[in-house]
């Protein structure tokens, strides 16, 4: 009978000498089947010359998919009639649904199709549905003159669900264009993933400014007929881009069934659970590939490490050093990778409260009550407002790349950076004093509508807008980079999507928040906080609540990070 290969402690033999009989004696029985180490191709492609593909295809995506947004209330109280209500809940559920899509784009990525495919189907897929919504647009031209027929509503609800689907595919990209410029063996690597986190950022607001400026005075001009024409338009040139490309990108063909893996972790640990952990620093101990980088398993969640334990090798490991029963048996980097998902779990919740600041169909609607004449003759449109918060954003991404951190570097006399956990919580204390300055606002201009002063310049808006950008700048951006570095190359697609996942969590808790308020202020038939008329209603109060909830996420944030621990690039510094 063939002892453990670490549990014999109290034998005469070495632990050690026994794992190192047993791997021979298997390496003799399986010599006419051994591996052959495979060296790694030079790397020949990707690099800067894949970025303006890369780099146009989310471009214009991100313009098509944004023109569509704001008016989108107005196009289905228009031209399909609908009330308030069903309006406002078409449009949660879409956005929770394009948030939540790349979730599941980004698990199909990196277990079966690749990011290549992803993106370069999910481009395909947007273009079919925003060219529904645009044939939606000619088939009902009337405002107001009927309900939708079924099958009109049929074409408007398919559109909606193709643009889901696809956000899940075209939300790979951010992952694909790391995949292009990632060489770990670069010393400045970090660096260069952060300055292009940073860049692809910068572009996307570019576009979501074209989006809310462009498109949206399209459609207030021009009718929804050619208002939905161009983003179609755009994003079919999005998809021609992006497969122009194709010879030149770096395709990473290793596939990862991380639904499978997780559970292959979950059920081999639980069978595991009574075995003793080896020593640390003991490779030969635990099951790993032979061109990975992760030997041993981390400290953290040690529970799970029994997951990966050889107990007896012979048994546990086929002729060509892979695993018998991977129900049984895993590799160190599956059990890591459920690792990443737990431990961040906490932290990514924090950032569902940065949605809750999004004002949604109340930002439109307190615009619309505003000054917003530049000139006698031109009026900005409603929709456009937002459009301060982004160009807030590409001024700060400039600011602090060329700026503030050189600056810095230079008057320290060294190198200075910071973290990505640290952006993250300086993000939420930003967006906090974004929703107690929008709080404010909306209670002076409340009281000065109800006592008939309605000339209020739309400038007085800008304040609030631009810490909403630099908030969002300053955490998300460093969200995705703190995603992306600490998750396995294997699980990049899902680093990258988990923004948007926290973002589709918004959205459900926001409406969750909206209907509880709602139907608790409005009992006993009082006039409750929410209401058609934003001055007869007092969402001044439901800006204070919200201001409330967000300082009390800065706390839980403090909490998890404190729990959390020292992040990768923290741990590298020393």
């Amino acid at each position: 009978m063939t002892m453990s290969i670490y549990v014999p402690l109290q034998q005469e033999e070495d632990p050690d000498d026994e794992y190192t009989n047993q791997k021979v004696d298997k390496e003799v029985q399986c010599s006419g089947d051994a591996d052959e180490m495979v060296s790694q191709p030079q790397r020949s492609k990707g690099g800067l010359i894949t970025m303006p593909f890369i780099i146009a295809n989310e471009a214009l995506s991100n313009t098509a998919s944004i023109g569509i947004l704001p008016n989108m209330i107005l196009y289905l109280m228009g031209p399909y009639n609908l009330h308030l209500g069903q309006a406002n809940q078409i449009l949660l559920l879409f956005a929770a649904a394009s948030k939540f899509m790349p979730v599941v784009g980004a698990f199909i990525a990196d277990s079966y199709l690749g990011r290549f495919l992803s993106v370069g189907l999910g481009s395909a897929v947007s273009f079919l549905g925003m060219a529904l919504l645009w044939l939606t647009a000619m088939i009902k031209p009337t405002e107001g003159v009927q309900t939708p027929t079924s099958w009109e509503m049929a074409m408007l609800i398919s559109a909606f669900i193709l643009i889901s689907i696809a956000s899940g595919g075209v939300s790979c990209s951010m992952a694909f264009g790391a995949d292009q410029v990632n060489i770990k063996d670069n010393p400045n690597n970090n660096r260069v993933l952060e300055m292009f986190f940073s860049w692809y950022y910068a572009f996307a607001s570019i576009s979501a400014i074209i989006a809310l400026t462009v498109i949206v005075y399209i459609q207030d001009h021009l009718g929804w007929k050619i208002g939905f024409g161009v983003p179609a338009a755009l994003m079919f040139l999005s998809t021609l881009l992006f497969f122009l490309a194709s010879p030149l990108y770096v395709k990473i063909q290793k596939r990862t069934n991380l639904f499978a893996s997780f559970a292959q972790v979950t059920v081999a640990s639980c069978n595991n659970r009574k075995l003793t952990l080896p020593p640390k620093n003991s490779p030969q101990f635990y099951h790993h590939n032979k061109d990975s980088n992760l030997v041993v398993p981390t400290d953290k969640l040690r529970f799970l490490n029994k997951a990966c334990v050889i107990k007896e090798f012979e048994q546990d490991i086929a002729c060509d050093g892979s695993r018998i029963n991977p129900w049984n048996l895993c590799t160190v980097d599956q059990v890591e990778e459920l690792k990443a998902i737990v431990r961040v779990i906490p932290l990514w919740s924090s950032g569902i409260m940065m949605t809750l600041s999004v004002g949604g169909s109340f930002g439109l609607l307190q615009a619309k009550t505003l000054n917003r004449h530049i000139t006698s003759n031109f009026e900005v449109p409603a929709g456009s407002l937002s459009v301060i918060s982004i160009v807030t954003i590409i001024i700060w991404i400039v600011l602090y790349d060329h700026v503030l951190i050189p600056l810095a570097s230079k008057i320290r006399g060294k190198p200075v950076k910071i973290g990505a956990k640290k952006r993250m919580g300086i993000g939420l204390f930003l967006s906090f004093l974004h929703l107690v300055n929008a709080a404010i606002f909306e209670t002076i201009r409340r009281r000065n509508a109800n006592d008939g002063v309605l000339e209020i310049s739309a400038l007085w808006l800008a304040p609030q807008l631009c810490l909403a950008g630099i908030s969002e700048a300053v955490k998300f951006i460093g969200q995705n980079e703190f995603y992306y570095t600490e998750f396995p190359s294997t699980m990049s697609s899902v680093a990258a999507s988990l923004s948007g996942l926290g973002m589709a969590a918004g959205s459900l808790v926001s409406s969750l928040l909206f209907s509880i308020v709602e139907n608790t202020t409005s009992r006993g038939g009082k006039d409750g906080w929410i209401s058609d008329d934003i001055n007869k209603g007092h969402f001044d109060k439901y800006s204070w609540l919200i201001a409330g909830i967000s300082a009390l996420n800065i706390l839980y944030y403090l909490v998890c990070s404190w729990a959390y621990g020292p992040a990768v690039e923290e741990l590298s510094k020393d």
